[in-house]
């Protein structure tokens, strides 16, 4: 058999066990383990097997995901995220679609604890929908809304991705979160103006502004000082050169189940369910790690991961060509893949590509750059039919909203995603300009 024919085998293997529910890190090991055994045979299979996971979860630098995720189970089960959306409503109350405006600053701010996508447009929406729908808001808007909120919990650091991509190309993790942090601010705030745009183009989608709203009090603002201060005791201790990433997600994990308990939120069966939940989400992620791990070792003896960046090459296109292509089949591939399992799959094979080619920039900016677009891209595939995650989980929380409807509210947002990856992609500066601040 070519090698060609084995590479298509390996994915059609993995494809039709996705076809038929089979969960993705079982379908990546199942299709590995497959390629592996009809290259090696049985023995050179088990020994490599034997090796592997030891090899793989033996990186200290994997102890930071399951941190960030209980952190942000802390802040969830804490109440922090109802004192931010009160907040943020308050501010943003004024204007015609305030309150989609403030589901979009909730979501970034409990972005900077949390981490997680999924975690982000769920914990937001639980609090957020119920007053859009008491204020008139559509469902359409609304879940829309609340859908592309969410990307922001992988767009603002800390970013659970992105430290996956950090340990994967070998970069340096508080770098990316600092190259991730203008990206993620630019993205809330392309959100905000889609949301200004629409409400004034298609009638109906939001009430009138309240002129008897509530002014902000002094109870509104303090319930975003957890927030603040252990943002600027995680970042201000990672980036002052106090502890590391991995140590700076303990400190946060420790003092957002502080602010949790000053709440009086938190009860014990939260408590435990935070630690429930982190132990299998963690365990999810490093499921998917070893199936990766398996399929891109079997996809590797093929040779052909080689043989298409030799082929990529002599087709003579441009770098940032390279980049394009790649890119929009993120795109694609989030039709069918989360976004852990496309970035765990494919930057082994997509990276060392985009490292031989010359974007006229340092190799670490060029890692840094690339890793930020990747991280855009597969945000994209949240929201996009026909699956779009995001959009699933707010749809099921918003049980009289047609999942057409909530399609058609991403849309807005989709076409600010395009804008602002546009501008990324042709602009790397923008990404890579706080880094020169980061020892």
């Amino acid at each position: 058999m070519s090698s060609i024919s084995l590479t298509l085998t390996i994915f059609g293997i993995m494809l039709v066990l996705m076809a038929v529910r089979v969960p993705i890190a079982v379908a990546m090991f199942g299709a590995g383990t497959a390629g592996y055994i009809m290259q090696t045979g049985w023995g050179a299979y088990s020994s490599f097997l034997n090796t592997q996971a030891f090899a793989r979860f033996a990186s200290y630098d994997l102890s930071v995901i399951p941190l960030f995720i209980l952190m942000g189970h802390f802040a969830t089960q804490g109440g922090i995220s109802k004192a931010l959306f009160q907040f943020a409503a308050s501010v943003m109350g004024r204007f015609k679609g305030g309150l989609a405006m403030a589901a979009v600053l909730a979501s970034a701010a409990f972005g900077a604890i949390c981490g997680s996508s999924v975690a982000t447009a769920a914990t937001i929406t639980g609090v957020a929908l119920p007053e859009m729908k008491r204020h008139g808001y559509s469902g359409r808007l609304s879940t829309g809304t609340l859908a592309a909120g969410g990307t922001l919990g992988i767009l603002i650091p800390p970013s659970v991705p992105l430290v996956i991509y950090a340990i994967l190309a070998e970069q340096n993790i508080a770098k990316l979160f600092a190259a991730a942090m203008v990206p993620g601010i630019i993205a809330m705030c392309g959100y905000m103006i889609a949301i200004a745009i629409y409400v004034r183009v298609v009638p109906g989608q939001a009430p009138e502004v309240d002129k008897n709203r509530d002014a902000m009090s002094f109870k509104d603002m303090m319930g975003i000082v957890p927030i603040a201060v252990i943002f600027m005791i995680v970042f201000g201790g990672i980036y002052g050169g106090y502890f590391t990433p991995t140590e700076g997600a303990g400190v946060g994990a420790a003092a957002t189940f502080v602010a949790a308990l000053l709440k009086r939120e938190i009860t014990w069966p939260k408590f435990k369910e935070c630690f429930y939940a982190t132990a299998e989400s963690s365990a999810m992620i490093f499921m998917i790690f070893i199936g990766a791990d398996v399929m891109n070792s079997s996809l590797a003896l093929t040779q052909v991961p080689n043989q298409l960046a030799a082929v990529v090459g002599s087709w003579g296109l441009s770098p940032l060509m390279v980049v394009t292509a790649i890119l929009l089949f993120y795109v694609v591939l989030g039709a069918v893949m989360d976004e852990l399992s496309m970035i765990l799959l494919t930057i082994p094979i997509f990276f060392p590509m985009i490292m031989g080619l010359d974007f006229g920039m340092p190799k670490e900016s060029v890692a840094i750059w690339f890793g930020i677009m990747v991280l855009m891209t597969v945000g994209f595939g949240m929201l996009a039919p026909p699956v779009g995650l995001n959009v699933y989980v707010v749809n099921t929380m918003a049980k009289d909203v047609p999942i057409s409807e909530s399609y058609k509210g991403v849309m807005p947002f989709l076409i600010s995603d395009t804008i602002r990856t546009t501008v990324l992609l042709l602009f790397p500066g923008i990404s890579l300009w706080l880094i020169q601040y980061v020892a």
